[in-house]
């Protein structure tokens, strides 16, 4: 055996063999870009061998990340759930300050799943959970544009101006946005507040309140609604549902994935 080479499973095995970010991402420790992120950096080992990007293991085989073995169900078993996210809550597994976690929601899921993309902590409404990394990796990745939609309550009103600026595209963080559309869905002059429904095809950091203060809106509060097909609907903030077997079938549908 070459230096280096991972000895995986015998030749006479007859087990699949899948890329070892693929196999870390089905265990619902991390997305795959992540997975290939540990790999990159040293940090995955395959029956006490480093490996490299493009390597293959099957179900047999010792995967450790930083020493750590990483159980492997041979038979799959994916959650994919929605949860109404309330604002205060940071969207991460775990937090060092100690703040409110959208997994402190989750408490009583016993499948270890993690959200997929993000919500910042003021913002609110739909956001998805699974332990299906490659699921997670083709909702997220920029080539998919899967639609977001968000109800934005923004200050102190809105010219044609500004609603043409947001729905060609801003400039952020040194790149313009792609179109967006735009929708005054309320408008109270008096209280000086309008209420829009924008829809997007990215997933920048806090895209949309960024978008807003870019063309001069102070936004006063900000709820997804939609991922792609999946809306959130009449679901109360704080509780979550598994996805039905049609709205996985829709979301499938629109990432590529029909299975």
């Amino acid at each position: 055996m070459a230096q280096g080479a991972v000895p995986l499973s015998g030749i006479g095995d007859k087990v699949e063999k899948i890329r070892i970010q693929k196999m870390i991402a089905d265990s619902g420790v991390c997305s795959r870009r992540k997975a290939e992120e540990l790999i990159s950096r040293g940090r995955v080992k395959v029956n006490g061998h480093p490996v490299k990007l493009g390597d293959k293991c099957g179900y047999k085989d010792l995967i450790t990340i930083d020493g750590e073995r990483l159980n492997i169900p041979k038979k799959k078993s994916f959650r994919y759930i929605m949860l109404n996210k309330p604002r205060g809550y940071v969207t991460t597994v775990s937090d060092e300050l100690d703040r409110r976690c959208v997994m402190d929601l989750l408490d009583d899921v016993e499948d270890r799943v993690y959200p997929v993309g993000r919500l910042d902590r003021n913002s609110e409404g739909l956001l998805l959970f699974t332990n299906d990394g490659e699921f997670a990796n083709s909702i997220m990745h920029p080539s998919r544009h899967i639609s977001k939609t968000y109800r934005v309550t923004v200050r102190p009103d809105i010219n044609d101006e500004q609603l043409v600026q947001l729905s060609e595209g801003v400039v952020i963080d040194g790149k313009k946005t792609l179109p967006a559309t735009v929708i005054v869905k309320d408008s109270d002059t008096e209280a000086k507040r309008v209420v829009l429904l924008i829809t997007i095809k990215e997933g920048r950091n806090r895209q949309i309140r960024k978008m807003c203060e870019a063309v001069g809106l102070e936004v006063a509060r900000l709820r997804r609604t939609s991922i792609g097909p999946i809306k959130l609907g009449m679901l109360k903030p704080g509780t979550y549902r598994d996805l039905t077997a049609e709205e996985l079938r829709a979301i499938r549908n629109a990432i590529g994935k029909e299975k």
